[in-house]
């Protein structure tokens, strides 16, 4: 046999703390606070007292640490500062710091300062600085709801019934309310039982609570001897204990007594043994009636009368008429109700003479079993929280604040943490109860919990403040002392890391001077050689005066596990722009209010009182360039965020924004527009809730010159900005997306995420009670990423959850919602237009996602995809939709295009006319391909097309595109365009531009191969340039455009490429005398017709090259047309539509086929539409004159006679009932037999009426049409058409067309038909 020896060595390694260096003097410095101190030369102490002094200045070798001791340390000194070879040493990452340290900073503004300023630990070129505290979970989740006034505290119940008899023992601590031990003894059995209990009671430890009970019994082998023991405890009753009873003869002992904890806590002992009675009540009597001298149902003669059926002693009487009616709801006299003697009506005591004949029955009962219970219920004014993760290191005073879960961040509340020897891991006892709901569950799929941060550590970092601001600007705005203390690191420190610690009181409303602040920096990570990186970690910012961390031009920080909590200003902040590769993990931010110190900082009033006028003629917009405090504010894209909280802001949670060049200090640092083009870096697993503004932003730059007469703003106000991220920040490289994974956002007032620019895609998002779910915004009407796309896919969207907040006094919004109208809290006005997904420009892609709980009601516009309100910008067709999911979302509150109303106003700019999108698989409207537009832009509809009137929509076919028509001298006109195939429906745009602006541009979404006029509301513009967007190649449409008489004209072709901002040009167009000749036009030649008699310049715009997927224009730039005029002077309005139709007007034809509806099988829920199409018209060939009507529901059902023909639908179901025509003779009298059919209809049925030959306009039979939903102020023409509702409401879809020759409706109804709820 093999023997196989196995030596295992195992290296012992001792960890050497701090304090523990041999080289280390005492230092017991006292206390004075005009004592400067310096630590040099090599000199190295160890402070193991409190001290005060004025200042320490560690140098050249120097070294201070502070002692672990077992007594608190509070060392008070007006700044520290670490210089060139100086070291501060607080705990190590392997010996963390033990003890209670405090480190309190004092001194005023208008002090001395230096280059650090005042107040201040500073850490200079070559200072070391390590600090680290004991570990302690730094923040989690509440992981069960907490209502308002709740404890979770468990008090303790103990009951028994049969089988359990005898006397029960409890030992409760008197310090806890715990139970210690207990038992039970039979002392009805056995005497041993009697003196098992003698022996039992004698062993329990001074000082312990005994709560006894009896059950059922136990005084049959009681000797004396355990009752002289339990008389010593106090009891003055135990020696009358008798068979199942005191004395022999209650049922029912109760004690109760209350006791104070150690730890100030009331707590209250209750005993009970009874024996329950149980009840029923017999069955009804009536032994009289009403005749005679009245109804009398006295007890003893209906023992009499039924003596087995009623009991001796009844508990209680119930007495009602034959019918059911209560005597006291009768309007009788009753002389006598009463459970011992009956129940009497008198008939002399009646008014009308008589009373009605009563029926009574009794409630009896018995005693049928025993009950003992000892109940200890602790009375403490606390609350248990249930966490996510064990609470390490957290204990009995420490301070934790629980996150809002609501809009308002001001929902957040502090707790004080007491001792809880009960709790599990996972459970902390606080001091009160919650003032507000704190969700503490996932909510329909969307993580809704609360975070709990910590606040305490056992170093604290603070400032001393006076009681009351003093003598800076900052009082104008706060009433409290700003000016705290704060840690500056400087370019060139040796080494920092600092871990665990509380900093509390810090800050300064002045530049430069923040809670912890890493200045100019550069790399702190192993690209800069620091190794381990620079790192701070599990810290507890709170209540400070600015900020909570600043990362100014320094790279590769790590910023984990920090609470950031009340402070004024952006919270973690990233300051000039050149920061980057940087990472917040695990960080949470709350409760981030305005300060003073940049524009993005102020609120509205500040930002008037600050800025208004600081250049001269400058009048303050607070809402356009200040008002933008958020919780992260991100300067660069490269830095991470992971795992991150923004749990309640006055604006935002998460803000990406742009420098285009680098300011202050980082002047210079990279080229211009370099961080518009950086790719983001990690961004995944953040969450935001309770902002005012927006959970995330992505969007906006800051200005980054001075005032000037150009452009009187603020230095660092907001401005516009546009991100494109590519590869190495080069736009010549190849696009490089932006991701944004599992990103949640609830409760956010305005917007759960509003990003802007190319190629922002997001994954397995949630959004919920948010104003606005989503919007993505393209890089604008001409994006300098052109060919980039925003998309959002597998997320989820709530609209309204069963998160419903919780109404108190200062609530700003609460209303009814929901499919229950219960009461909730509203993100903003009770009736403002919820939206999941918001459909601004594009293109965007949307797909697989779920929306729920979006449900309009009469009176606010809810829906699960909507479009920007107020919107002058374009609409792309290339925005698609796929595979959407709809849980509790009416099929009527899908989508919604707005109608004029409020919010919605006149529905009269540009883009509000022009959306579009186009449902790629039909899981919105049920029909793939399609697209849905606005349904009285006639510039997209087609002959085809269906009406959705509850969307206030159309769904069509067709190939579209976009013109952008840019017009010079003047700018300040309307544009109409009209389509030849309908003359008669124009669209009339104002300009996506100011009416100041020099030029203004038009963005109609067009359908492409048709035919065009433009007119003006002034004299056509001396320059007009036409912009081919998202036409393929060989894509064109021919336009006419309205010149005054006399004009004259050069038209060229150019290519604009937008990158390098060059044009350059490709083709002329020459005048020809034949309209068709314009069709022949190529790259190089165009052809322009001037049709003199109408005004109309024609011409044909084409696109000649390749285009990608998603870009707005061709691989070699955006083809244009650009048309240069001479106007007469004094020329009137070129509106040349009287001359131009109806001599152009054309046939509408349907060029891209409708596509048929999903069949049932493929639909994803039991609602569904219904199509239905009515027509009625006239034909004429020559001399003959027929009519034609027919109602199509899933068949063709032809009017067969002249008058009117009534199809009935089912409005539950969608199955046609009947079909029936009432003739013209009919109608033209008493319309009894038309008025008697539709009154026998059921409620809920859809009516569709047809005509045929030559209508009756008028008669008593009109009100038919009124009772089925028309509009009283209607007039009827020889042609109806009408879609009509039998019920007690009337649903958006009921519509009437009437014309002389031909009237044809064509929709969509919802299926079921459902009512409305009303606001």
């Amino acid at each position: 046999m093999m023997r196989v020896h196995v030596c295992v060595c195992v290296c012992l390694f001792t960890t050497v703390c701090p304090d523990r260096d041999p080289e280390l003097q005492p230092w017991m410095p006292g206390h004075s606070e005009a004592h400067r101190v310096t630590i040099g030369y090599g000199r190295k102490v160890l402070l193991t007292s409190s001290a005060t002094v004025h200042s320490i200045e560690i140098t050249s070798g120097g070294k201070l640490v502070i002692a672990d001791s077992h007594h608190p340390i509070l060392l008070r000194t007006k700044h520290i500062l670490i210089g060139n070879g100086g070291q501060l040493h607080i705990g190590s990452p392997d010996c963390p710091y033990k003890g209670n340290l405090t480190i309190s900073l004092f001194g005023r503004w208008d002090t001395e300062h230096s280059y650090f300023g005042r107040k201040y630990i500073g850490v200079g070129t070559g200072g070391t600085l390590e600090i680290h505290g004991k570990k302690k979970l730094s923040w989690t989740f509440l992981n069960k709801t907490l209502h308002p006034g709740e404890s979770q505290d468990n008090s303790y119940l103990f009951e028994r019934g049969w089988g359990n008899r005898g006397i029960i023992v409890h030992v409760i601590h008197p310090k806890t309310g715990e139970v210690l031990h207990s038992d039970r003894f039979d002392t009805y059995r056995s005497k041993e039982e009697s003196r098992r209990l003698a022996k039992y009671v004698d062993g329990v430890e001074n000082g312990m609570i005994l709560a006894m009970v009896v059950n059922d019994e136990g005084s049959n082998n009681l000797e004396e001897s355990a009752k002289k023991t339990i008389s010593k405890l106090g009891s003055r009753h135990f020696h009358r204990l008798g068979f199942r009873a005191l004395d022999s003869s209650d049922w029912f002992a109760r004690s109760s007594c209350m006791f104070q904890s150690g730890y100030g806590e009331l707590f209250t002992i209750t005993t009970s043994s009874q024996w329950v009675q149980e009840a029923e009540w017999t069955e009804w009597f009536d032994r009289d009636d009403e005749r005679g001298s009245g109804d009398w149902e006295k007890l003893s003669d209906l023992h009499s009368t039924y003596p087995d059926r009623l009991c001796a002693a009844p508990m209680d009487l119930q007495a009602e008429t034959y019918d059911g009616v209560p005597y006291n709801e009768t309007g009788d006299v009753i002389y006598k109700s009463d459970k011992e003697y009956g129940f009497v009506c008198r008939n002399k005591d009646q008014a009308h003479g008589l009373c009605n004949n009563y029926r009574i029955r009794f409630l009896c009962g018995k005693l049928v079993r025993p009950e003992a219970f000892i109940s200890i219920e602790r009375l403490s004014n606390s609350t248990v929280l249930e966490l996510a993760e064990p609470a390490e290191g957290w204990g009995p005073g420490d301070t934790v604040v629980l996150a809002s879960t609501d809009y308002s961040m001001h929902q957040a509340e502090e707790f004080t943490l007491l001792h809880c020897p009960t709790c599990r891991p996972t459970q902390v006892k606080v001091q009160g109860k919650p003032a507000f709901l704190h969700m503490g569950e996932e909510v329909d799929g969307v993580d809704m919990r609360a975070e709990v941060g910590l606040l305490s550590r056992n170093i604290l970092i603070r400032g001393e403040m006076d009681p009351s601001c003093y003598g800076n600007e900052a009082c104008k705005f706060f009433s409290f002392d700003t000016f705290g203390g704060h840690l500056k690191v400087e370019h060139g420190f040796k080494a920092v890391h600092v871990s665990s610690v509380e900093l509390q009181h810090m800050g300064q409303q002045s530049m430069g001077h923040y809670p912890v602040h890493f200045h100019m920096n550069g790399d702190v990570d192993q690209k800069g050689g620091y190794d381990p990186p620079t790192s701070v970690s599990d810290l507890s910012i709170h209540h400070t005066f600015s900020r909570c961390v600043t990362i100014h031009g320094t790279n590769g920080l790590l910023v984990k596990d920090v609470v950031g909590y009340d402070a004024l200003g952006h919270c973690f902040f990233t300051e000039d722009g050149p920061e980057e590769r940087n990472t917040f993990d695990h960080c949470l931010g709350l409760m981030i209010r305005a300060g003073t110190l940049l524009p993005s900082d102020r609120d509205s009033k500040m930002c008037r009182d600050i800025t208004h006028g600081a250049f001269p003629g400058y009048v303050a917009n607070p809402r356009q360039d200040c008002s933008a405090t958020s919780t992260f504010w991100i300067a660069n894209p490269n830095n991470n965020l992971i795992n991150c909280a923004a749990a309640g802001s006055e604006e935002t949670g998460f803000w990406f924004l742009f420098h285009h060049v680098p300011t202050g200090p980082s002047e210079g640092m990279y080229s211009p527009g370099r961080t518009e083009h950086t790719p983001m870096g990690l961004f995944t697993n953040n969450r935001a809730h309770s902002n005012y503004r927006a959970g995330m932003i992505l969007d906006n730059g800051v200005k980054t010159t001075q005032a000037n007469d150009k452009d009187k703003r603020p230095f660092l106000s907001l401005v516009g900005a546009r991100y494109g991220p590519h590869q190495d920040a080069d736009p010549f490289k190849p696009r490089v997306p932006a991701l944004i994974h599992h990103f949640v956002a609830y409760k956010n007032q305005d917007h759960g995420a509003w990003l802007r620019g190319g190629d922002v895609w997001l994954d397995d998002c949630q959004f919920a009670d948010n104003g606005i779910g989503l919007t993505l915004a393209s890089g604008g009407t001409f994006p300098d990423d052109d060919g980039s796309r925003q998309e959002v896919k597998n997320s989820l969207f709530v609209g309204e959850s069963e998160n419903r907040g919780m109404s108190i006094p200062d609530n700003r919004i609460w209303g009814p919602g929901g499919s229950d109208l219960s009461g909730r809290t509203l993100p903003r006005g009770v009736d403002f237009p919820i939206r999941g997904m918001q459909i601004y420009d594009g293109p965007i892609n949307v797909q697989n996602c779920t929306f729920r709980k979006y449900i309009a009601l009469d009176g606010r516009h809810t829906s699960a995809f909507g479009f920007r309100l107020n919107n002058s910008w374009q609409s792309c067709p290339k925005n698609n939709v796929t595979n959407i999911t709809f849980h509790d979302v009416p099929i009527t509150s899908r989508v919604f295009f707005g109608e004029p109303g409020p919010w919605f106003n006149q529905m009269q700019m540009d883009g509000d006319k022009t959306t579009i999108f186009h449902d790629v698989d039909g899981s919105v409207s049920e029909y793939p391909g399609a697209f849905l537009v606005k349904q009285d832009n006639w510039l997209l509809r087609h002959p085809d097309c269906i009406d959705v009137p509850d969307w206030r929509a159309a769904i069509c076919s067709g190939r579209y595109a976009q013109i952008y028509i840019q017009t010079r001298n003047p700018a300040n006109l309307n544009m109409q365009i009209v389509k030849d195939e309908f003359p008669d429906r124009p669209l009339e745009l104002e300009g996506a531009l100011g009416k100041r602006k020099h030029y203004q541009q038009f963005q109609p979404v067009i359908t492409l191969a048709k035919g065009y006029t433009i007119h003006w509301d002034q004299a056509a513009p001396a320059e007009i340039i036409v912009w081919l967007i998202n036409f393929d190649r060989n894509d064109w449409i021919n336009v006419g455009f309205c010149y005054p008489a006399g004009t004259t004209f050069t038209v060229i072709s150019d290519i604009h490429n937008r990158l390098t901002k060059q044009t350059r040009k490709t083709g002329v167009f020459m005048r020809t005398a034949q309209r068709n000749k314009i069709h022949r036009s190529h790259l190089a030649r165009g052809y322009y017709y001037l049709e003199e008699d109408t005004g109309l310049l024609f011409l044909q715009v084409k696109a000649y090259n390749d285009k990608e997927d998603f870009a707005f224009c061709s691989v070699k730039g955006c083809e244009r047309v650009k048309i240069t005029a001479v106007i007469p002077k004094g020329s009137p309005p070129s509106n040349c539509m009287a001359q131009a139709y109806p001599r152009h007007a054309e046939m509408p034809i349907v060029d891209v086929p409708m596509p048929s509806k999903l069949p049932g099988t493929k639909l994803r829920t039991s609602e569904h539409f219904l199509e239905v199409k009515l027509e009625s018209y006239n034909t004429r060939f020559f001399h003959i004159n027929e009519d034609f009507a027919y109602t199509e529901v899933g068949g063709w059902l032809y009017q067969p006679d002249e008058g009117v023909q009534m199809t009935v639908i089912d409005g539950h179901d969608g199955r046609l009932l009947e079909s029936k025509g009432f003739r013209n003779s009919i109608l033209q009298g008493i319309p009894a037999q038309i008025e008697s059919y539709v009154n026998n209809l059921k409620n809920n049925s859809i009516v569709l009426i047809t005509s045929k030959g030559r209508l009756v306009t008028r008669g008593p039979w009109i009100g038919i049409l009124e009772s089925l939903g028309a509009d009283k102020s209607f007039k009827l023409r020889e042609k109806l058409t009408f879609v009509g509702f039998k019920g007690t409401y009337q649903p958006d879809w009921v519509r009437m067309e009437v014309d002389e020759e031909r009237a044809k409706i064509h929709q969509v109804l919802p299926i079921p038909v459902v009512k409305k709820m009303k606001l």
